[in-house]
């Protein structure tokens, strides 16, 4: 049995972020447990054609490694060098154990340490666990009738086959969300004939995307002027959250409308305008930036399925819709999300008393500052539950959890204790708070049915606020919310 101090699940940006900030606290003797083969996350897993960023690059970065990208929404090439970079320069390939799949962590209460074990049957032993694991890191396909009876080929995006080569073949792609969005206009020339299925259409607004010159280029290389770009970008985005919570008809009014006005625009074939235009408030689901998806759709190759023409069966020729019509295809591509909302840990963890956060979780998921539970104590989830950030970059909160890990961390060690656990009553306390001021958000309010709901309907992907507040709850670690043995 390998014994480390700390143990982190995951090796994407979350997991780098959390490995570095444990060396910050001089915590050196800890190990990345990566269960594919290679590191790097979302980004490296995620290589389907058009693949890219949607929040600008120099935000879209950890705070303290900056880079000299060369355009302002990087494609997926780009952050996988990024990824690299980050990895080597702080050697942390080193400190990871690859195709170490996590099946199973409990807490021994007796030792006060947490035994990991995966599915090669190794045991590890660590004071603290970070679950970096991410929530788009484990795919969903629905079970569609007659789904595995396909005679062609058949991926999730997720898990793109490069040895397969879709041109001139007959595809369709399910889905229309924010991978569709880039998988459709990246492939629509290349093949005989594009079926897309769309259930609900997206509000999409126009990319605004600029390659940087050689000299630009340079001056992101001087941190004054990257940290001031960044800066720049920041609260550029987080001026969204005033319409996303505080003014409707703001967001209707800076959003919407130009939504709509790029529909006419790209769009001529009223048929096909109210095809794609949702009915519900712009982002109530996730807002897509894309200046491609609607030329992609008016291509002559091109055929848009509404929910009113869905799939009714997948058979071994392709598709049957619910209108009769059989579609023959050589490739279906599915585009159909993630479990990212009840299944943020998608493997169990034993607590005290034999709990699981399975149990805790079965009618939501729910944690303190989204990132620790009451009865299970020094554990931390990255990106857990109310962490999501509509607006804005999403390593900007992962950033902001690292505040507060390190916080409690050091609280431990500078006690000479063992253990730190986030009270019930401050847990409660915060969660009740959380979904206080979800009620007037388009994500509560906006009349839709999203990814960021539980199955119970509480909105338990997003943080209901500035980024800025929740780092600031963050950097404010209370002593008193907490026990520490």
């Amino acid at each position: 049995m390998q014994k480390h101090t700390a143990i982190i699940i995951g090796s994407g940006f979350g997991g780098q972020a959390a490995a570095v900030n444990l060396g910050r606290i001089g915590i050196e003797d800890f190990l990345i447990l990566e269960r594919r083969s290679w590191m790097g996350g979302t980004w490296s897993q995620n290589s389907y054609p058009g693949a890219a960023v949607d929040v600008q690059s120099p935000l879209y970065s950890l705070s303290f490694e900056p880079y000299p990208w060369s355009q302002m929404f990087a494609e997926q090439h780009e952050l996988v060098e990024y990824t690299n970079h980050v990895l080597a320069k702080h050697g942390l390939r080193d400190k990871t154990r690859l195709n170490a799949n996590v099946n199973r962590v409990e807490w021994d209460e007796t030792q006060q340490v947490w035994q990991v074990f995966t599915d090669r049957g190794e045991t590890y032993q660590a004071q603290f666990l970070i679950n970096a694991s991410g929530p788009l890191s484990t795919p969903v396909i629905p079970n569609f009738k007659g789904r595995d009876s396909f005679k062609g080929r058949s991926f999730h995006t997720n898990a793109w086959d490069h040895n397969y080569d879709h041109r001139g073949k007959r595809v369709a792609v399910i889905g229309s969300g924010a991978s569709a969005a880039q998988v459709i206009p990246a492939i629509a020339p290349d093949v005989a004939h594009l079926d897309v299925f769309q259930r609900t259409p997206h509000w999409v607004l126009p990319r605004p995307d600029h390659v940087f010159s050689k000299f630009e280029r340079s001056l992101l290389k001087n941190r004054f002027v990257y940290k001031l770009l960044r800066t720049a970008i920041y609260w550029a985005l987080e001026s969204r959250v005033v319409g996303f919570k505080y003014s409707k008809t703001m967001l209707r009014w800076a959003a919407q409308r130009p939504a709509l006005k790029h529909i006419e625009r790209q769009i001529q074939d009223p048929e096909l305008r109210k095809a794609v235009t949702p009915d519900y408030t712009i982002g109530c689901k996730r807002v897509i930036l894309s200046s491609t998806l609607y030329p992609a759709f008016t291509r002559p190759n091109v055929t848009l399925h509404t929910r009113d023409d869905g799939i009714a069966e997948i058979n071994e020729r392709g598709i049957l819709t619910t209108k009769g019509q059989q579609i023959d295809l050589d490739l279906i591509v599915y585009s159909t999300g993630y479990d990212a909302t009840d299944g943020v840990i998608s493997y169990p963890v034993i607590g005290k008393g034999g709990r699981s956060v399975q149990d805790v979780w079965k009618e939501y998921p729910r944690a303190y500052l989204g990132t620790t539970l009451p009865g299970f104590p020094n554990l931390f989830v990255v990106t857990g539950p109310n962490t999501g950030i509509g607006h804005t970059s999403a390593i900007f909160v992962i950033e902001s959890q690292m505040e507060y890990i390190r916080r409690a961390i050091q609280a431990v060690l500078k006690r000479k204790a063992r253990s730190i656990e986030v009270k019930p009553q401050a847990e409660e306390d915060y969660t009740r708070m959380i979904h206080r001021e979800m009620k007037p958000t388009v994500w509560a309010s906006g009349g839709c049915h999203s990814w960021y709901q539980s199955k119970s309907g509480h909105v338990i992907a997003m943080f209901p606020g500035f980024s800025f507040s929740f780092r600031r709850m963050a950097r404010a670690f209370k002593a008193a919310d907490h026990a520490i043995h």
